[in-house]
């Protein structure tokens, strides 16, 4: 294996490039999935990766439970300096699975709170309106039904300041913008990509650009609902000027208040509508980062492979019967 099983660990970056230049050339649709696809991939690469350097570095450890053969010379020579490797990578494996496990703990929780508080309003309501003077706007997903709790669909949640800031047209933008959300299943792409960060620091990045192409892509889907991108454009801004903060953050809001993203998405409702086509032309710079990416991320599944394969040879041929 020798340091290619390193690998894993730094072909992330071969993404980054392809994360600035997607939302520029890609339609909002292409960039969320071809980014999620490739924080996925390379997010399970990192973790397979960090799971062979624990196992053959900690093989020698007062203590360890795995069987005496694995600690065999050979084991160790697969992989460079495979003690201290293995020590920070037991470190790096724990805080990714700690950091994974807390995301998901949150976002079910932020799920189970938000549902809650809307069992208050009139069942069925959609959307829901809350009795609240600050405006704000967000889709709160659905929950899959469990033993003593009865599934919950997807639904809209307005506040009656929002509704009272925009105009009848406005207001159809918003709600076809929050029903995108729900439809296409908006949280599953941001959710893969924050537990892929926390694997992997270098696909933080990746975090950002998923949760602006969602918003993107959202957009496109109110324009093209509503007819009128100049519509949609004026709903997000004006929405943008009132609202203070985002409540939950884990959810995907109308527009939230942060310098960047909502003049860029307004800048793009301006513009002609972006091209469908899944994948850029290759003599393009997006179309170079593209290939740059897939290269990257095939290279990093091959190395996982490899590694994996040549570590449960060298680890069967060490283990006695």
């Amino acid at each position: 294996m020798g340091v290619f099983v390193f690998l894993p660990l730094v072909l992330p970056l071969t993404a980054l490039p392809i994360a600035k230049l997607a939302a520029q050339h890609l339609h909002p649709r292409a960039t969320t999935r071809l980014l999620t696809l490739l924080s996925a991939v390379l997010g399970l690469c990192s973790t397979l990766c960090l799971a062979l350097l624990v196992v053959v570095g900690t093989a020698q450890l007062p203590g360890n439970p795995l069987p005496d053969g694995w600690s065999d010379p050979e084991v160790r020579a697969a992989v460079p300096y495979a003690e201290i490797a293995g020590t920070a990578a037991i470190a790096a494996l724990a805080a990714a699975l700690a950091a994974g496990g807390t995301a998901v703990r949150r976002h079910g929780r932020v799920l189970a709170r938000t549902h809650r508080a809307l069992d208050g309003l009139p069942p069925g309501a959609d959307p829901a309106v809350l009795p609240d003077d600050d405006p704000y706007a967000y889709a709160v997903p659905g929950t899959p039904g469990r033993p003593g709790k009865p599934a919950r669909p997807g639904r809209i949640a307005v506040s009656r300041g929002m509704l009272r800031s925009l105009d009848d047209a406005e207001r159809q933008a918003l709600f076809a913008h929050e029903r995108a959300h729900l439809n296409h299943r908006h949280h599953r792409y941001r959710l893969t990509v924050r537990l892929a960060g926390c694997v992997n620091p270098l696909l933080l990045p990746l975090r950002s650009a998923v949760a602006f192409s969602t918003e993107r892509w959202a957009d496109e889907e109110a324009a093209h609902v509503v007819g009128d991108r100049l519509l949609t454009a004026r709903a997000v801004g004006k929405a943008a000027l009132i609202t203070r903060s985002a409540r939950l953050p884990e959810l995907a809001h109308f527009a939230a208040p942060e310098p960047g993203p909502v003049p860029r998405r307004v800048a793009a409702l301006l513009a002609p509508v972006p091209p469908a086509r899944g994948w850029p032309p290759a003599l393009t710079p997006v179309g170079l980062a593209a290939l740059i990416a897939a290269a990257g991320t095939a290279a990093s599944a091959l190395s996982s492979l490899n590694a994996a394969v040549a570590l449960f040879l060298v680890l069967k041929a060490a283990t006695p019967l």
